[in-house]
């Protein structure tokens, strides 16, 4: 096996213990929301429900050249570059037309360590490959609904050539150069040991790093099966806790196809921090409301609103790194 078997660790490497680099000028992760569509619809996802009953997502579907431009050129205002600016959302970032444009530009401005895409994959072509790579990019993560074509079918409702699917992937290991290819699948997508065996056989040979993640109660709305019920394990193997303090608004922006900025990576958003339309992306991470909700976020999530309260997402997405819960007093006076 060529790939590295990464599966209960962080997908992104060693992490930073959180509570000793606060407050940070400048978030570590900044998410890039292009796109709110998505070809899959799989069975633990939000795109599973009708679009009525997801909530409040974003005013528009797709964002616009320009506003990705703007915030990229934001983030030149911050005294360091972001560790990670990762295109992701609630939606497949490879439908957006100009997703290796973006990529092309983001790099330009050499305002983040790594820039990554997280993706289902089934949108690679040849030709978006020598795109993507020929952009800059240094990261794709890509997740895998199962084994076979039945399988996709099953998980994601949707019809694929799995051996293209395959195939793609391995032209973009083939040709790529600085690009590190992640590839994970979730736990349900596999029927048993033999399934397990199978992934990896087809997959790391054609990646760097590889794992097996596990499905949770993420998502509000989704009605999840005995297949899907509450876990032991959170999405990256490791042991679910409660924790007082979400650390995410912290470390973490997020702009939506609509120029809206959120803090964290929840469906069902507690507040909208800005909007890049109208304001900087500095501007709206040092602004008093994402200061506020910080401060609140110190006396418990359950605390800040009904929604932090009974949201499952940082449950089964947290590491231990991350926990700010042992250093809230001391945190708390340097969030003034």
């Amino acid at each position: 096996m060529k790939a590295t078997e990464i599966s209960g660790q962080a997908p992104g490497g060693k992490r930073t213990k959180l509570a000793d680099v606060l407050p940070l000028a400048t978030p570590y992760v900044v998410q890039i929301f292009p796109i709110y569509a998505c070809n899959f619809k799989c069975k633990y996802c939000i795109f599973s429900i009708p679009r009525n009953k997801r909530g409040f997502i974003s005013n528009k579907v797709v964002m616009d050249f320009g506003l990705f431009k703007k915030c990229i050129d934001d983030l030149t205002e911050f005294p360091d570059k972001v560790k990670m600016l990762r295109f992701v959302g609630m939606g497949e970032p490879l439908l957006h037309k100009r997703i290796a444009d973006m990529v092309k530009y983001a790099v330009s401005k050499k305002v983040a360590d790594r820039v990554a895409i997280l993706t289902n994959g089934s949108c690679l072509t040849p030709k978006l490959s020598d795109a993507l790579i020929s952009a800059g990019l240094l990261r794709l993560e890509i997740s895998v609904q199962g084994t076979t074509a039945e399988k996709y079918k099953e998980i994601s409702n949707v019809d694929i050539d799995f051996k293209e699917f395959a195939d793609n992937i391995q032209y973009f290991f083939n040709h790529k150069t600085e690009t590190k290819i992640h590839i994970k699948i979730v736990d349900i997508a596999l029927d048993d040991k033999n399934d397990e065996r199978r992934f990896y056989e087809i997959f790391s040979d054609i990646c760097d790093s590889i794992g097996i993640e596990h499905a949770g109660p993420i998502f509000p709305g989704v009605k999840y099966n005995k297949n899907l019920k509450d876990r032991p394990l959170t999405q990256f193997g490791l042991e679910v806790s409660e924790v007082k303090v979400c650390p995410q608004p912290f470390f973490h922006l997020q702009v939506n196809p609509d120029g809206k900025a959120v803090s964290c990576y929840s469906v069902t958003y507690p507040a909208i921090m800005g909007d890049c339309n109208k304001q900087t992306l500095l501007e709206i991470w040092n602004g008093d409301k994402l200061q506020q909700f910080r401060k609140k976020m110190f006396d418990g999530r359950k605390n800040v609103c009904k929604l932090c309260a009974n949201c499952n997402i940082i449950k089964h997405r947290l590491f231990p790194e991350d926990v700010l819960d042992n250093d809230i007093e001391r945190l708390r006076g340097l969030y003034k």
